[in-house]
């Protein structure tokens, strides 16, 4: 059953929303799935992955027990699969009774100065729905996101990377700002957007302030 499903996805006889679909009903699938997310076959790993992203959107009680393989996945030679695993962590927090994401907090926000602008985006713009299901790391996940200001610039991270990643931070900000503690640090943050060359950071700055302040 695992070699035919996986086939069928490779060759295309079968799309990621109907394995999805098949996913939802049949718990006894996920490990075929997670199988799938080693394969040497591109097409096999990166539907997979996709498919554990939705499924960890939509019911991630379903991928819970399965948490330290994501972990696990951070440290993947293939940066789509650390994007993948970034995704689906931050949906779990919704369901971590364990507080597993709190044990690795530091490894996951380390990935802030990561050389990579997906990487960074990925970390800041899933911190909200984290913030949300975790509102007594809301000020931790304040603290880390303020360091974007901070980040170097590389081959793969631009001035307009930072321009990105800022206008991200803020929309995470906006997600929980009620949970953060020391909000004149936020706010000072985004007012210093208001002027960006960036047309849509400065709309975000702008609609931010009209907000909250």
């Amino acid at each position: 059953m695992k070699y035919s499903l996986l086939q069928k996805l490779e060759n295309k006889t079968i799309t990621k929303e109907q394995i999805l679909k098949k996913v939802k009903q049949n718990n006894d699938l996920i490990p075929e799935i997670l199988n799938g997310i080693m394969s040497t076959k591109p097409a096999i790993r990166y539907g997979c992955g996709k498919i554990l992203m939705d499924l960890s959107e939509e019911m991630p009680e379903k991928l819970y027990s399965h948490m330290d393989f994501f972990i696990n996945l951070l440290q993947s030679k293939y940066r789509i699969l650390t994007w993948n695993a970034m995704i689906i962590i931050a949906n779990l927090t919704k369901v971590d009774t364990e507080n597993k994401f709190d044990t690795i907090f530091d490894k996951y926000y380390g990935f802030i100065q990561n050389e990579y602008m997906v990487s960074v985006a990925n970390v800041v713009g899933n911190s909200g729905k984290i913030a949300l299901a975790k509102p007594y790391l809301a000020q931790k996940i304040t603290n880390e996101l303020l360091k974007v200001e901070d980040i170097s610039v590389t081959p793969h991270l631009t001035e307009e990377c930072k321009r990105v990643i800022a206008e991200t931070a803020i929309s995470s900000f906006d997600m929980f700002f009620p949970q953060i503690e020391k909000k004149d640090k936020v706010i000072s943050f985004v007012r210093k957007h208001l002027d960006s060359p960036r047309t849509s950071l400065r709309i975000e700055s702008e609609k931010f302030l009209k907000k909250w302040c």
